[in-house]
C-alpha cells in the first residue's frame, strides 16, 4: 500500500492516490481526496489527509474491518494502534514503551478519518452510524468569532476522538543565531531565503512561490506580495489564500537584487525568484521545492551546529520579536496571514521567566515614581 503522486495531462494539476496492494486506486479514499480537490484543497492538504487515509486502510486491512461497518470502539482502539502499531487489543503489556507519534499527529490523522467517516456517512456508504462529535461546554471554545457574545452560552460540537496535546515552545533563534545561519549560507540565493524568511515571517510555501513582479522597491516602500496564484508548483501555494503585502527592511531589496544579477542566469526563462541553481540532481532553472528548502536547512544545521532549524521557526522568531516590541496582535495577525487572531496569540505569545521578571521591574519602578 503506498501513496502516489500524479499530474493531470489537461491542466498540469497535481493529484494524490492511495494504492492497495495490487496497485489499484482505493475507490473511498479517492472519492473523498477527489470531494476535496474539488473545493480547492491545496496539494500539500491532500497529499497529509492521502498519508493519513493509508494510515487507516494498514489498520483496518490488519484487523480485517470493514471500512463500512467501523465501530466506534475499533476507532479508539486505532488511537492505540498510531501510538504503537505492534499494538493488539487482545493482549494487555504492564510495560513502559515510547510512542511512535506525538498526540498532535494523532489529533490530525483522526480529525482526517473522522471527516472522511462523516463524508461517507452523508452519502450513507456507511452501515453503522457513528457518532465522532461530543458537545462540549462553551468555556472550551478555541476561537471566539464576531457573534460569540450571542452564543457564548451554548454549548458546542468538538471532535470526540481527540487526545489531550500537551504545549510545546518550538523556542526562538537569537539575532546572533540568524546572524551565523546568512554567514553559513554558500550563495546569495540561500542567504536571501533565510533573510526573507527571518525579516518577513512569511511561509515557506509563499516564499517559494514568490515571482519577480512580487518585490516592490520603488524608493518609498519595500514591500513583498503575497499573492494566491492557481498555477504556483505544489509546494508554493498561499494557506487560506491569506494574499497580503508585508514590508520589510531595504536590507531584503538589496540581497534579491544581488542574487538577481549576480546569480540568475539571464538564459533562464523562469519567473519564480527562488529556482534551482546549485543541484546536479535537480533541472537546472526548476522552481525551487520544499524538499530542496528542506536540504538547505539540513545542511545549515550541520555547518552551524544549530539544532531543529526549520522555516517555521524563522517564521516564529520573527513574530515573537514583534509581539515584545509591543506590537498590538492585530497587526501581527494580519502581517502573519492568520484567518483567526487566536491563532496568532496562542501560538506566538510565549514569554518566558526572564520576560515577566522585566515586566516587573517596569512595574515596580512606576510604583515607586507614583509614590513620590
Amino acid at each position: 500500500m503506498k501513496v502516489q503522486k500524479g499530474k493531470l495531462p489537461s491542466s498540469g494539476e497535481i493529484v494524490w492516490f492511495v494504492l492497495d496492494r495490487n496497485y489499484k486506486p482505493i475507490k473511498p479514499i479517492q472519492d473523498y481526496i477527489s470531494y476535496l480537490a474539488s473545493l480547492n484543497r491545496s496539494s500539500k492538504t491532500l497529499r497529509t489527509y492521502a498519508h493519513n487515509l493509508k494510515l487507516y486502510w494498514e489498520y483496518l486491512e490488519r484487523y480485517c474491518i470493514a471500512w463500512n461497518s467501523i465501530t466506534l470502539e475499533q476507532l479508539s482502539e486505532f488511537i492505540h494502534w498510531l501510538r504503537r502499531p505492534e499494538y493488539d487489543p487482545k493482549i494487555v503489556s504492564i510495560e513502559s514503551r515510547t510512542a511512535k507519534r506525538r498526540e498532535s499527529t494523532i489529533n490530525n490523522v483522526m480529525s482526517t478519518v473522522c471527516q472522511f467517516i462523516d463524508y461517507h456517512q452523508r452519502l450513507d456508504n456507511i452501515e453503522s452510524e457513528i457518532d465522532t462529535t461530543v458537545e462540549r461546554p462553551p468555556t472550551a471554545r478555541k476561537f471566539k468569532d464576531l457573534l460569540y457574545h450571542i452564543n457564548k452560552s451554548k454549548p458546542f460540537e468538538g471532535r470526540f476522538l481527540r487526545l489531550k496535546e500537551p504545549k510545546t515552545f518550538p523556542g526562538c533563534l537569537t539575532a546572533e543565531q540568524v546572524k551565523t545561519l546568512i554567514n553559513a549560507c554558500n550563495n546569495r540565493r540561500d542567504k536571501l531565503l533565510i533573510s526573507l524568511l527571518y525579516e518577513s515571517g512569511i511561509r515557506i510555501g509563499e516564499a517559494l512561490g514568490l515571482r519577480h513582479e512580487d518585490i516592490i522597491s520603488n524608493g518609498k516602500y519595500n514591500q513583498i506580495r503575497i499573492v494566491s496564484r492557481a498555477n504556483n508548483h505544489e509546494d508554493a501555494k498561499v494557506k487560506n489564500d491569506s494574499e497580503r503585502v508585508v514590508d520589510v527592511p531595504i536590507s531584503i531589496p538589496k540581497l534579491y537584487y544581488d542574487y538577481f544579477v549576480y546569480d540568475y542566469p539571464e538564459t533562464i526563462d523562469c519567473d519564480y525568484i527562488f529556482i534551482n541553481l546549485y543541484s546536479p540532481n535537480v533541472e537546472l532553472g526548476t522552481p525551487m521545492t520544499y524538499n530542496g528548502a528542506n536540504g538547505l536547512f539540513r545542511s545549515l544545521e550541520a555547518r552551524t551546529g544549530i539544532e531543529k532549524i526549520t522555516p517555521h521557526l524563522l517564521r516564529h522568531t520573527h513574530a515573537t520579536e514583534l509581539i515584545k516590541s509591543g506590537w498590538e496582535m492585530a497587526y501581527v495577525q494580519k502581517r502573519l496571514g492568520h484567518k483567526h487572531i487566536q491563532t496568532t496569540m496562542d501560538t506566538y505569545t510565549h514569554l518566558s521567566d526572564e520576560d515577566v521578571r522585566k515586566e516587573f521591574d517596569k512595574y515596580i519602578a512606576t510604583k515607586k515614581a507614583d509614590v513620590r
